[in-house]
C-alpha cells in the first residue's frame, strides 16, 4: 500500500467518512479532513493524488475549497470529485466549470465510488505519463517524432472509442466530422499543420461528453432546459482533458470553440465573428452538417439536402459564410460523401 495513490476525503459527516473509508481503504492510502481549511492544509502538506470533496460544509463549502485549489498552479492537476446529496444540475454544472472532474451523489453506491475514483486516477496517471514522455522526447525530437505521432494516434483512438462506447447512436460521428472538416480545409488551401489540427480536433471534438450522464446523451425525446445546460459544458470538459496532452497544435482550443457561433449566440464563451478560430468555424459547419444528415435517438436522419439547407439558412449569422459556401462545393462539386 505504500505505493498506492493517496486519496483525500473531505466531509464534515462522520457517517459519510466511515462509508467512504470502508469503501476505499483496501485499494488506496487515505487522508481525512473534516473542514475546508483542514483540507487545504492537508493538500499543501501531503499533495494527494485525488480529492473527494463534499459541497455542503460549514464555514467554507466545497466550491470555495475547489476554487482555492485551482487558483494555485501546484494543485491544479489534482482531480477533484464532488460528493453531494444535491440533485441539482445547476450546481453540478458549476462544479465542472470551476475545475472538478466528476461528482458522486449520496447515498453512496460502493461500486460507483470505486469505479469513478479508479477511472480518474488512471486518467491522471496517463496524462502525467504523456507529459513526462514529452519532456524526454523533446531532447531527441528528430529521432522520436515518429514514435510520438504513433503514441498520440493510439491515445486518440482509445479516447474516441471510449466516447463511442458510451454513445453508440453516434458511433462514427467524430470521424465523419473530421473527414468533412479536412475536405473543407483542403479546398480552402489551408496549411498542412492547420489541416492536421482540424483533423485531430474533429476526431476528438465530443470527448467532453464522456462526463455527461448517459441518460442525457441518449435521451429519445427533447431535452429539458437543465439538461441542455449540462450538455453545454462538454466543450469545456473536452478542453480540460486535451489541454494537458502535448499536442504541437491548438487542438484543445479548437474543441473548446466548436459550438461558438458567428453572432455570439454559441457557447461556452459567447465568442463572435473573427474572435472564433477559423479551425473552429470549419469544425462547427462540419459538425452540424453531419448531425443533421444522420440518425439521432430523438429523430430520424434528415438527409444531406436538409443538412446543407440548414447551414445555408444560417450562413453569416450562425456559421461562417465562406465555410458554408466551401462545404456546399465539397459535396456538390468535389463529390464528397459520408460513409454511414
Amino acid at each position: 500500500m505504500t505505493d498506492s495513490p493517496l486519496v483525500l476525503i473531505v466531509d464534515d459527516s462522520p457517517t459519510n467518512l466511515d462509508v467512504l473509508v470502508h469503501t476505499l481503504e483496501r485499494d488506496y492510502r487515505l487522508g481525512i479532513a473534516k473542514s475546508g481549511q483542514k483540507a487545504l492544509n492537508y493538500v499543501r502538506r501531503e499533495m494527494p493524488d485525488l480529492i473527494l470533496l463534499d459541497i455542503m460544509m460549514p464555514e467554507m463549502n466545497g466550491f470555495e475549497v475547489c476554487e482555492r485549489l485551482k487558483a494555485e498552479p501546484a494543485f491544479q492537476k489534482i482531480p477533484v470529485i464532488f460528493i453531494t446529496a444535491l440533485d441539482d444540475i445547476e450546481r453540478k454544472t458549476r462544479g465542472f466549470e470551476i475545475g472538478a472532474v466528476d461528482y458522486i451523489t449520496k447515498p453512496f453506491i460502493a461500486e460507483e465510488v470505486r469505479a469513478r475514483v479508479r477511472t480518474h486516477l488512471a486518467l491522471k496517471s496517463s496524462q502525467e505519463k504523456l507529459v513526462a514522455q514529452n519532456a524526454i522526447l523533446s531532447e531527441t525530437v528528430a529521432q522520436r517524432t515518429a514514435e510520438l505521432q504513433e503514441m498520440l494516434q493510439a491515445a486518440i483512438s482509445v479516447i474516441t472509442l471510449m466516447a463511442e462506447i458510451r454513445d453508440p447512436y453516434t458511433a462514427g460521428h467524430q470521424q465523419r466530422v473530421a473527414a468533412l472538416s479536412i475536405a473543407i480545409a483542403k479546398r480552402m488551401a489551408l496549411p498542412p499543420d492547420t489541416v492536421r489540427a482540424i483533423e485531430l480536433a474533429g476526431i476528438l471534438h465530443d470527448i467532453g461528453k464522456i462526463r455527461i450522464p448517459i441518460a442525457v446523451i441518449n435521451r429519445p425525446g427533447d431535452l429539458l432546459e437543465t439538461e441542455k445546460e449540462l450538455l453545454k459544458v462538454h466543450p469545456k470538459i473536452g478542453y480540460d482533458l486535451l489541454k494537458t496532452i502535448p499536442f504541437p497544435l491548438p487542438v484543445a482550443d479548437i474543441v473548446f470553440q466548436h459550438h461558438e457561433r458567428m453572432d455570439g449566440s454559441g457557447y461556452p464563451q459567447g465568442l463572435k465573428g473573427d474572435a472564433i478560430m477559423l479551425e473552429a468555424r470549419i469544425l462547427a459547419v462540419a459538425d452540424v452538417t453531419e448531425a443533421q444528415s444522420s440518425f439521432r435517438p430523438y429523430r430520424p436522419a434528415l438527409g444531406l439536402d436538409a443538412a446543407l439547407a440548414e447551414i445555408a439558412a444560417h450562413s453569416g449569422k450562425l456559421y461562417d459564410a465562406q465555410v458554408v459556401t466551401v462545404c456546399n462545393a465539397v459535396f456538390r462539386e468535389d463529390g464528397f460523401s459520408f460513409e454511414f
